[in-house]
């Protein structure tokens, strides 16, 4: 019997290194995640005694079948389409094993761990964006006079950290970050100043309309919904003070219409998606078809693989069937997590920036968004949480 508890014992541990080495994995320049990412759900599998049913499981199943039927219809020639279609079936797996896992256990030290975690790759990441800006000579830690400007930092002979590429690093930094943000509150009912600045610097450095909106709307809110009506009206107040900088620093107003703007190239593709809404088939036009699609119909095309939003890819890619069933998979996945913690203005305010993201970036099944969802999934099942009691803090 000792010997039996033992090794169940080492077998919790082995999963709860997977869990944080899968939130590293997907930082490294070599792309070894799919791979921390399949051994990590066979541990999960190994270690979870019953198997999770639910609607969102259904849902999820209906994409992943459609899409794969898709994708083999059109089959395409190219390795690289190939190589992007093997991280639906791989990412999705993992978050089924991952949350089935997760949700037949005491989490409490895989928070600590999770929380240590986060402290590495976030500190990584402050040096990656700091040696980026020091080969541009540091010329624009005030900020980007334009998204090409931004982009431009981007040097792949200085990458060993996260990414390459502005949007999705400052995606992953924006939904990694408020994760960061909101595990205090989880263990500690705190909202702890320091982290908040730590992201936003870091969100600030990216150079990345992306995560700065993502990360206002998410601590806006967040901060909102912990206050009494007196610190209500200070948020609003400051929140006004701020927009003409927000406007002329991070959304870059007077430019945004330009076509070398990452705003303006999103309002062509999505003008496109409208315009032509009859040229894409009710049954999708097929898997990574949006290259195709915006050089044909767009105004003008700067190489992109989808077009800047998840919820028009699903339908240009897999059609009604593929949009319809991811709309719900996301839906009651945000009702089973309601089940295991009816914790409505938490679970609101967390899903609020992954929301916005999805509204501007990402195919729908990229490892930052699997990751976001598991680790939500964590931090709304683990404690009773209230985010009515907020307090600051200045330590960790």
């Amino acid at each position: 019997m000792r010997m039996l508890n033992a090794v169940a014992g080492y077998k919790t541990t082995f999963c709860e290194v997977l869990f944080c080495l899968a939130l590293l994995a997907v930082f490294l320049p070599v792309k070894i995640y799919p791979f921390v990412f399949l051994l990590a759900s066979l541990a999960y599998f190994w270690d979870t005694p019953v198997l999770l049913r639910h609607y969102w499981v259904g849902f999820l199943g209906i994409f992943i079948g459609y899409a794969s039927l898709t994708f083999l219809i059109h089959l395409p020639g190219d390795k690289r389409e190939v190589t992007n279609f093997l991280k639906l079936p791989i990412n999705f797996c993992y978050l089924y094993f991952a949350v089935g896992w997760l949700a037949q256990r005491d989490n409490t030290r895989l928070l600590r761990w999770v929380d240590s975690t986060l402290h590495v790759a976030l500190g990584l990441t402050l040096l990656q964006l700091l040696l980026y800006h020091q080969a541009a000579g540091f010329r624009w830690l005030g900020g980007a006079p334009s998204s090409a400007h931004g982009s431009a930092l981007y040097h792949p002979s200085h990458y060993f950290w996260g990414l390459d590429d502005k949007n999705m690093f400052g995606a992953r930094i924006a939904l990694l970050g408020f994760v960061y943000v909101l595990l205090p509150i989880v263990r500690r009912q705190a909202l702890v100043w320091w982290r908040i600045l730590l992201v936003g610097v870091l969100a600030w450095l990216s150079l990345s309309r992306t995560p700065m909106v993502a990360l206002f709307l998410g601590v806006f809110c967040l901060l909102w919904a912990g206050t009494t009506f007196r610190w209500r009206v200070v948020l609003g107040i400051g929140v006004l003070l701020a927009i003409p900088f927000l406007a002329e620093k991070v959304i870059r107003i007077d430019s945004i219409l330009a076509s070398n703007d990452g705003m303006g190239v999103r309002l062509v593709y999505w003008k496109a998606f409208f315009q032509h809404f009859t040229a894409i088939s009710p049954l999708g036009n097929g898997f990574m078809s949006g290259g195709d699609f915006l050089r044909r119909y767009a105004d003008f095309y700067h190489g992109e693989p989808h077009i800047h939003n998840t919820f028009f890819t699903c339908y240009l890619e897999f059609g009604i069937v593929g949009l319809t069933s991811y709309v719900l998979f996301l839906f009651y996945f945000y009702r089973f997590c309601m089940e295991k913690q009816k914790n409505r203005p938490f679970l609101w305010v967390a899903f609020l920036p992954l929301l916005a993201i999805l509204l501007i970036l990402y195919s729908g099944y990229d490892n930052d968004v699997i990751l976001y969802l598991v680790l939500v999934f964590l931090l709304g099942s683990s404690y009773r949480v209230g985010t009515e009691r907020l307090r600051w803090r200045v330590g960790a």
